[in-house]
């Protein structure tokens, strides 16, 4: 009985991953998968994601990177890039929008 009651509890926990798997990747997967691409391609870290919004076709990340490593550290380099990813997660086309110092304050 107790062997019957696993199989049947898996079974449901198998559908289940069935249909997360199916489900189109929500907004923390889409910064996930766009931080990973454009790591790959520009070879510089990625600092975190400022901004992920829905588009018709997928997801539109902005991801802060660290180009240009200094000392003191407020005085590096960063750059902001927009990041398009598909529904799977794909890489669609990126570009870069901002470069800054890391110390400087945007203008409000």
């Amino acid at each position: 009985m107790a062997e019957r009651e696993r199989r049947t509890s898996g079974a449901g926990t198998s559908r289940s991953r069935t249909r997360e798997r199916e489900r189109e990747p929500g907004p923390e997967q889409a910064a996930g998968h766009a931080c990973d691409r454009l790591a790959a391609l520009i070879t510089h870290p990625t600092e975190g994601v400022s901004a992920v919004r829905r588009t018709e076709d997928g997801w539109r990340v902005s991801v802060d990177v660290l180009e240009v490593a200094r000392i003191p550290d407020t005085t590096s380099l960063l750059a902001t890039y927009e990041v398009d990813i598909d529904e799977r997660g794909e890489l669609r086309e990126y570009r870069r929008v901002r470069r800054y110092r890391r110390g400087a304050a945007d203008d409000c």
